[in-house]
């Protein structure tokens, strides 16, 4: 029988692979965090994009490459790419970033307490928080025409 972890890999897999996760705005259901969580603290003042990933997300594969991009482009302006891993064995988690390296920020949270505060239902998961903390949208899984518009937000958040 399949343990509880592997059963809701499978299903936030499964969700991701058909398309049932989406670009949302802010609404009465989004993560409704007032301040900033300890570990964003440090990034007050800055846009922060926290992507929650992990190894075994296929789509996490593509949003690697474009986050780095996003960070050497707009990292001189104000913004700061958050990865946050999910992965509950750590070395899971470097053989990825071996595969796909990261030239942001990366943290681990292994326990899901962050994930938690963002109510991260799927992966890949990322959030925008605004210069005082504020959640400006949150978007769920990565897809070929998720670029474009990612890009555009941030854009004119960083505006």
């Amino acid at each position: 029988m399949a343990s509880l972890g592997v059963v809701k890999r499978l299903l936030v897999s499964a969700a991701v692979l058909c398309g049932l996760a989406g670009f949302s705005a802010v609404a009465a259901s989004a993560p409704a965090v007032s301040a900033p969580a300890p570990e964003l603290a440090e990034y007050r003042g800055k846009l922060v994009y926290v992507d929650f990933w992990a190894s075994w997300c296929v789509p996490c594969r593509q949003s690697f490459p474009w986050m780095n991009s996003m960070h050497q482009q707009y990292g001189s302006k104000g913004l700061v790419i958050l990865a946050v891993n999910m992965d509950q064995v750590r070395t899971e988690a470097d053989a990825f970033l071996k595969q796909y390296p990261a030239d942001f920020a990366v943290r681990f949270d292994p326990q899901g307490q962050l994930a938690q505060q963002f109510k991260v239902r799927g992966m890949p998961t990322s959030a925008l928080v605004d210069r005082d903390g504020k959640v400006l949208w949150t978007h769920e899984g990565f897809r070929s025409k998720d670029p474009t518009a990612l890009e555009q937000a941030l854009r004119k958040a960083l505006q």
